[in-house]
């Protein structure tokens, strides 16, 4: 699976685009049909009004009757009257609707990614998804509020014009459509440039937004390394060519606008030259000239806001493009179809010949075989890239095995629901998450199954309280984003009493205490060792002083288990355990 690529995208994608985005409007089929109703008779008054006016026009020359233009100011003043309410009552019910549409696509949207494995996150940056999330789908709001709606009356409106100029005077009426072959050749020719804009826009809103996300995260190391005028010049380079992409959007527009408006003059002066000719010929009527002349215009009006449409529809499409390439993203660790549902899990863990790439081509884990019993405290080591973390990332299934068989109480984690295979394994790892909110949020996680109790018990046995209860508001003290406001050590022992008040069944701690100091060490190890008891402990730890009293010792290289005991056992060995061992001894003496 590769990253999102937002400047390639197939070119037969945004037909399809169009039809998928038409999808979400089934469920509010009714309210869509009832904006039609009302288009369609807006549609009417707009056809009716120039007749009315012209009519009442040749009656009061006939007839110079004062009562033909109050009569008609009455009628005129009713079709106003009822273009406002359908108008009104449209608006209202078409935005309504849009915004729900927008509401549903986000949300689908967001629970697709959550569903996506981490793989897919390794290699996605998260610039990428939030702009998809927010500024794509937001993108889409003036589509389903009005675009679709509008392009369906004007379109109907510009046939109803057609009609009716035929129907009034077929040859003056074909006089007037003779510019409407370049019309139709220019909005293709804008159609095909605008969407190529279209696209580039929206590819480098993703590359700044992309940009913004990373460097904004990692500002300290900026300043730390004094690399804000490099950085500074790269945003310029990417602002400045995101400026360009949004200027080329406006020239399009700018030029395209003012040709078909220049058609439209050309086409009323064809019109009144012609109609003044018959009207002194007496051919015609004034009435039926003013009528031509209002439909002439009227004929032109809903072809520029076509173009107008056009524009919103294409930028709405191109953003759809982006929005669908991440909805077609397969999911790479499905959930089973009929999932195993376990009373209790024990904790017994089983790797049986796995096979594991996270590429589909470079093996990370070959031929793997273990097993761990539950309550049992097994610690991993090796050296970087040995394929400790993996082992530890696939017992949570976070990615899928290429070969071979990962068993949790007997059964193939692959037919367990990942909610219950998560659920009972609590992982603690060096690079702690602290989510935005309180103390006591970041514990909880939300689940309200947790109470307040469970909360201060976890943080106790951790000895995470001792802090806790020191700040101003206590558990409910505000945490900002990532805990930026606690140490390393405190972000640590959070972490802790997040995945203990979890109750799981599994430890997992990656380099869990790499980030603590000696003293808040000694602070946990003996919660720890209370917590160990009854669970399934896994560790990856570097320093082998704090896994020296796990039940088994299992060594990685290069892949493969090479040597597995306790640690008295594998110093007897004195194989690859024993030199890691008097590696890292020398190196503390020397230090």
């Amino acid at each position: 699976m590769s990253a999102i690529n937002d400047d390639k995208i197939e070119s037969g994608y945004s037909g399809n685009a169009l039809l998928r985005l038409m999808t979400y409007m089934k469920p509010y089929a009714g309210q869509v049909l009832l904006c039609l109703v009302l288009v369609l008779a807006l549609t009417g008054f707009d056809l009716y009004r120039p007749t009315l006016i012209g009519d009442a026009i040749d009656l009061f020359k006939d007839r110079g009757d004062y009562q033909v233009i109050l009569d008609t100011a009455i009628k005129y003043g009713i079709v106003l009257i009822l273009s406002l309410i359908f108008n009104v009552s449209q608006t209202w019910i078409l935005q309504k609707t849009g915004q729900r549409i927008i509401l549903t696509v986000r949300k689908d949207l967001y629970a697709h990614i959550q569903s996506l494995s981490s793989r897919y996150f390794d290699l996605t940056p998260v610039g990428k998804l939030v702009t998809r999330v927010t500024n794509d789908v937001e993108a889409l709001d003036e589509m389903y509020s009005g675009i679709l709606v509008r392009l369906f009356r004007n379109i109907v409106k510009i046939l109803g014009l057609a009609a009716v100029m035929l129907l009034m005077d077929w040859q003056l009426a074909l006089i007037s459509f003779v510019l409407l072959p370049l019309v139709a050749v220019l909005t293709v020719i804008f159609r095909k440039i605008a969407r190529s804009t279209y696209r580039i826009t929206r590819a480098r809103l993703t590359d700044i937004n992309t940009f913004l996300s990373e460097n904004i995260s990692g500002m300290r190391i900026i300043q730390i390394f004094g690399r804000e005028k490099r950085k500074y010049e790269e945003f310029e380079d990417k602002s400045h060519k995101l400026y360009k992409a949004f200027y080329r959007e406006m020239l399009v527009f700018a030029i395209f606008r003012p040709l078909i408006y220049i058609l439209s003059i050309l086409a009323l002066m064809i019109v009144l030259g012609v109609g003044s000719r018959e009207v002194l010929g007496g051919v015609i009527s004034i009435g039926t000239l003013y009528i031509f002349s209002q439909y002439i215009q009227s004929f032109f009006e809903p072809i520029q806001e076509l173009a107008e449409q056009f524009s919103t529809l294409q930028s709405s499409l191109a953003s759809a493009e982006k929005i669908f390439t991440i909805m077609d993203e397969a999911v790479l660790v499905p959930e089973a179809d009929q999932p195993v549902k376990l009373p209790d899990i024990l904790g017994r863990i089983e790797f049986s010949h796995v096979w594991f790439a996270y590429d589909n081509e470079n093996y990370v884990l070959r031929d793997v075989s273990f097993v761990i019993e539950p309550g049992q405290s097994v610690a991993f080591v090796g050296a970087t890239g040995a394929g400790k973390s993996s082992i530890l990332n696939l017992i949570g299934r976070y990615y899928d095995i290429q070969k071979g068989n990962i068993y949790i109480d007997g059964v193939d984690i692959r037919k367990l629901s990942k909610k219950q295979l998560r659920s009972a394994i609590g992982q603690m790892q060096q690079d702690v998450f602290i989510f935005e909110g309180t103390v006591e949020s970041n514990i909880r996680l939300y689940d309200e199954d947790i109470s307040e109790e469970d909360i201060r018990k976890a943080a106790e046995y951790v000895n995470a309280a001792h802090f806790i209860e020191k700040l101003p508001h206590g558990y409910q003290e505000p945490v900002s984003e990532r805990g930026s406001t606690f140490s390393a050590g405190e972000r640590q022992l959070l972490s802790f009493a997040r995945t203990l008040a979890h109750k799981p069944k599994i430890l997992v701690m990656d380099e869990a205490t790499a980030n603590i100091d000696t003293e808040t060490e000694l602070l946990i190890q003996e919660a720890l060792e209370k917590l160990m008891r009854g669970r399934t402990t896994i560790m990856v730890a570097h320093r082998l002083s704090t896994i020296q009293h796990a039940d088994c010792i299992m060594v990685m290289h290069k892949g493969k288990i090479r040597e597995q005991g306790t640690h008295q056992e594998l110093l007897a060995k004195n194989g690859i355990y024993k030199k890691l061992y008097e590696l890292q001894i020398h190196h503390e003496i020397t230090a």
